[in-house]
């Protein structure tokens, strides 16, 4: 095997070039702006600090972790810190991503739940709450967007992403028996054919 076919190449070898140095301080920076910052929903602006800016992940390793996270009980954000600081630097790195991630919040929820406790039936207050409510679902979207782009590349994509839909918010099933389930068929659809076998065998 050439040196050149070893070695990774373009945006995948800077990203593996960056994860080598990646510190436990880097991590827990990053982490403590994510939670300091991700106001209305934290997936765009994980995928925005560690895809797009760090490069620490790529896009696939982005949603494939995503959909662990969302499958497991605990919060998305929490649950993608855990997976992401383990990949970067073993359990040490989940456990400082963990704390980068949740200390800002919780500061910032404690100071606004005394707020909200007092100014709470203020009509302004009410009318912001609104707002962010709807700025936060176009965040969210956005997200959704970048990720198909490059997450559904064949029709039947778009079936198992329906399908999920339909069995999340039409039939009411809960979101780890519909993962599961279409779990399933994907792996049965996508399974190795046999004459891609026989492909690969020559």
């Amino acid at each position: 095997m050439s040196d050149a076919a070893a070695k990774p190449t373009g945006a995948a070898a800077s990203s593996v070039a960056d994860q080598g140095r990646v510190s436990i301080g880097q991590i827990f920076l990053e982490f403590l702006i994510i939670g300091g910052t991700s106001f209305g929903g934290v997936v765009p602006y994980l995928r925005g600090s560690l895809v797009t800016k760090r490069r620490w992940i790529d896009d696939k390793e982005f949603v494939e972790m995503l959909s662990i996270s969302q499958s497991l009980p605990g919060l998305n954000a929490t649950n993608m810190a855990i997976l992401v600081g383990e990949k970067l630097r073993g359990a040490l790195g989940s456990i400082v991503a963990v704390i980068g991630i949740c200390l800002p919040g919780a500061v910032l929820m404690y100071a606004v739940g005394v707020f909200y406790r007092i100014h709470g039936d203020h009509v302004w207050v009410t009318a912001a709450l609104k707002g962010v409510a709807a700025a936060a679902v176009g965040l969210i979207l956005s997200t959704v967007v970048s990720l198909s782009k490059k997450s559904l590349e064949g029709k039947f994509d778009f079936f198992f992403m329906a399908l999920t839909v339909i069995a999340v918010n039409r039939l009411h099933l809960g979101v780890p028996r519909t993962l599961i389930g279409v779990g399933i068929l994907a792996i049965l659809f996508h399974r190795p054919r046999k004459s891609q076998k026989e492909s690969v065998a020559q």
